[in-house]
């Protein structure tokens, strides 16, 4: 399958000619980075980059509006360059490159493909404790309000077929923050979409600073309930992107397909 892996850039220019190096070099896809306006020249350095306008690709957006946005950017353009693939990725290296070819080696089988770190032979590096129990708290939060059955559901590290995005509405979410994981994760659940989990070992950021906040953390929680209340007052049923409950029902929930790889 053609494929790219968008990348969501702000102020990522310490380490971006690295990833790009290595994403690149792990498999065989096409890049689009999706800036912000970063003030530090991130997209400066991906347009003098040896792969700009070849396999690498530019979309600059006049002001930082979240990570969600910069997904349903970036979404919108692979969709319409008619990409069958589609990898979601950050920027810091905390999501392996070389984890690639086996997300896309398992979309095959899949529409939606979730690096995971909470399957058999995933994991995280470099992690205080403090981090790693708000980790498993969220998830544990999100499968269980929810009830998905998807055991890192707030993963960000993602390989959609273009038909699962185009079913799931992504370009139409709801989320700004990191709970656009979440909805996307949830969506495809609901819709019956073959899910496959591979394993990763995510590991923290080198350079850079994190862009996760308490306000982020805050917003994920809040919408869940929301989504879940409205789910229920569906009668079952999940109202499509931006529809109000008790307007008109999206998907019909139905048990589809999970896969964990290990």
């Amino acid at each position: 399958m053609k494929a790219i892996v968008i990348v969501p850039t702000y102020n990522e220019a310490e380490g971006i000619l690295t990833m790009l190096d290595a994403t690149l070099a792990a498999a065989d896809v096409d890049i689009l980075v999706v800036d912000d306006s970063s003030p530090d020249g991130t997209a400066r350095l991906v347009t003098a980059h040896a792969e700009y306008r070849h396999r690498l690709h530019l979309l600059s957006r006049t002001r930082k509006e979240g990570l969600g946005a910069a997904y349903r950017a970036g979404f919108t353009w692979a969709l319409a360059a008619s990409y069958e693939a589609i990898v979601q990725m950050d920027a810091d290296l905390s999501h392996p490159p070389a984890r690639l070819p086996a997300l896309l080696s398992a979309l095959e089988d899949a529409d939606v493909v979730v690096g995971s770190r909470y399957v058999r032979g995933g994991g995280v590096r470099d992690w205080p404790l403090s981090r790693r129990a708000i980790s498993h708290g969220g998830n544990l939060y999100v499968r269980l309000v929810l009830r998905i059955p998807v055991h890192d559901a707030t993963a960000g590290f993602k390989a959609f077929r273009r038909e699962a995005l185009e079913r799931i509405g992504a370009v139409h979410s709801e989320s700004n923050g990191y709970c656009f994981q979440i909805e996307n994760t949830w969506r495809a659940s609901r819709l019956g979409l073959r899910i496959a989990e591979v394993p990763i070992t995510f590991t923290d950021r080198a350079v850079g600073t994190s862009k996760m906040t308490g306000d982020i953390v805050r917003e994920a929680m809040l919408r869940v309930l929301t989504w879940r209340w409205r789910e229920l007052a569906n009668g079952g049923d999940v109202p499509a992107p931006g529809v109000p409950p008790g307007v008109s029902p999206g998907v019909s929930p139905r048990e589809g397909r999970h896969d964990v790889a290990v």
